[in-house]
């Protein structure tokens, strides 16, 4: 029987996807990269799917979502409010109850999952943690009729709240503005850096396997 001889190459990355499989329940550590969108779907190639599938949920644009989770999170899948001390060395609990990577307050997030229907949801799970953005900016437009497409106006009721935001409790918080004028930069920088790499990420591991 003639023995069949598989390249370097071949062998690195079946052992690399291999091991990918392995570690695909693991917590994933946050992107080495978070300047560049495409490196950070590249380094977590699960993320872009699970990003893709939220934007045809809820019909909004990848680079948003991602912005705000940026922003929020640092895409720390445990990301939580900081404790707070009483006289500096007794804790009395953290500011919110906002957690993972959306910094999802327990309410929130619980609206969401009976809203969507999505009982399995984790806070630190970053598929649900987007799909929760996603809801959250769809229900901000129906709601307040703030754009998709805005991540300046998105973002100030993500974190203000649909009520607050429409109270104009931003607007006496000029820190709060520089932040959401961030965010939309940010979003922007993101958006063109996928239109770069998308064709790229929306290929498969087997394709990948084989010709990269």
């Amino acid at each position: 029987m003639k023995k069949v001889q598989f390249s370097d190459k071949f062998v690195k990355k079946t052992v690399a996807v291999a091991l990918a499989v392995t570690l695909a329940g693991c917590s994933t550590p946050p992107p080495q990269n978070t300047s560049d969108i495409c490196e950070i779907f590249r380094e977590n190639r699960s993320w872009y799917k699970a990003a893709a599938a939220a934007s045809d949920n809820w019909g909004m644009p990848i680079a948003i979502p991602m912005s705000i989770m940026y922003q929020e999170s640092s895409f720390k899948h445990n990301a939580r409010p900081p404790m707070r001390w009483f006289l500096g060395f007794i804790p009395y609990g953290r500011a919110s109850s906002a957690y993972g990577y959306s910094q999802a307050k327990t309410v929130t997030w619980d609206e969401y999952v009976t809203e969507a229907d999505r009982f399995w949801a984790s806070r630190n799970d970053f598929a649900d943690a987007i799909d929760f953005i996603g809801w959250y900016m769809d229900k901000t437009y129906r709601l307040n009729k703030v754009s998709k497409w805005d991540g300046y106006n998105q973002y100030l009721n993500y974190h203000e709240g649909w009520g607050g935001y429409r109270r104009g409790s931003y607007k006496n918080k000029a820190w709060l503005l520089t932040v959401a004028r961030r965010v939309d930069d940010r979003a922007k920088i993101y958006s063109a850096q996928l239109r770069k790499c998308e064709k790229d990420l929306q290929r498969g591991w087997l394709w990948r396997l084989f010709f990269e």
